[in-house]
């Protein structure tokens, strides 16, 4: 799988734009501020239908214009294709021009894995972060997925508005049983969807740590554990009640999915405590190269590695060691200053002030 070209059209800071690009590694660089990652959201933006830095669609249309344009022309094994999205004061999707009805009809035509800075915060923070980067790799692979999500999330919501108007308003407590029920179904599904992938993770993390670390003789042993506070439908239906009183003083629900967390050990010992700063970067490459190689057995071929500005985190050992573990992918990269000594053809792209020239 590669994407051939992608078309700018009032997006960010592009006015209109083409921009070819080749199934191998290519390299995005110019100074800051001049539309590199950009570039990297207009294709993340096909894939996976929003944006990785803004919740708001209007601040990815050019300034003092009222609609963006964004396409995408990829290649897979079976087929080619094009994902456009026009963004104006709705979002749009359109499939070979045919347009969507639904956003996550694009989602598995353009699979992508992104790397960013901010990932160490997954390590760092707390496990709203942790399920984010699960959800969204879930997600790309089982579209029904985020249907699930979303009707959860607006039951959570239904719960705890009801739950304020029980404690402002004396509104009977039995009718939070038609809200637990519902959430304890819900919540059981979306367990069975993680600890599938959690325990993907768990077969696969410490080979893959080893590989790019070359840690065999630094005995580093990395290990993901799955922390819910349910299983099944009666375990999640039991912790509700149990916590109803506390909900009911609180104004909001404090057991369910939206609760779930997942851990990186090494060495038996929790690495966001324990591991230094360069552990804990290698543990996301890890946790990143893992996600890579699950979805790479789920689709049958390789997923697109976009990398915005990821390189300059790692140290030369490290990126080496990084690139050198990501045969047969497309790879796109942001950086500030040209990657030099890279073993393999280079598809080399200058940006400035929102004009892209191939090197």
């Amino acid at each position: 799988m590669f994407i051939k070209k992608v078309v700018l059209e009032n997006f960010r800071n592009y006015k209109n734009q083409e921009i070819e690009l080749k199934d191998g590694i290519n390299i995005i660089y110019g100074n800051n501020a001049q539309g590199k990652t950009n570039i990297i959201e207009a294709i993340f933006l096909c894939s996976l239908g929003k944006s990785f830095r803004t919740n708001k669609d209007k601040e990815m249309i050019k300034f003092e214009e009222k609609e963006a344009n964004v396409i995408v022309e990829y290649e897979r094994t079976d087929r080619t294709g094009t994902i456009k999205a026009n963004i104006s004061e709705k979002k749009n999707f359109f499939i070979n021009g045919v347009k969507q009805n639904k956003i996550s009809n694009i989602i598995g035509k353009i699979n992508t894995i992104i790397f960013i800075p901010d990932n160490i915060e997954i390590i760092k923070d707390g496990p709203q972060m942790r399920r984010k980067f699960l959800d969204i790799m879930i997600s790309s692979l089982k579209p029904n997925y985020i249907h699930l999500l979303n009707t959860y999330n607006k039951a959570i919501e239904q719960r705890n508005n009801y739950l304020r108007q029980i404690k402002t308003e004396g509104k009977p407590k039995e009718m939070l049983e038609i809200w637990d029920e519902q959430l304890s179904e819900i919540s059981a599904n979306i367990y069975e969807y993680r600890k599938k992938y959690i325990e993907k993770f768990s077969e696969k993390i410490e080979d893959i740590h080893k590989k790019i670390t070359k840690s065999g003789k630094l005995e580093e042993k990395l290990e993901i554990r799955y922390i819910s506070n349910g299983k099944d439908k009666e375990t999640y239906l039991s912790a509700l009640k149990k916590s109803r009183e506390i909900d009911i003083k609180r104004g909001f629900t404090a057991t369910g999915s939206h609760r779930d967390d997942f851990l990186i050990y090494i060495n038996k010992r929790p690495i966001s405590k324990y591991g230094s700063q360069g552990q804990q970067r290698t543990a996301i490459l890890t946790l990143k190269l893992t996600e890579l190689e699950i979805v790479k057995e789920e689709i049958g071929e390789s997923p697109i590695l976009l990398l915005d500005d990821f390189m300059s985190e790692l140290d030369e050992e490290r990126r080496k060691s990084f690139l050198d573990s990501i045969n047969g992918n497309q790879v796109i990269i942001t950086c500030t200053d040209d990657i030099k000594n890279i073993e393999k053809p280079v598809n080399r792209i200058y940006v400035e002030s929102g004009n892209c020239l191939v090197n």
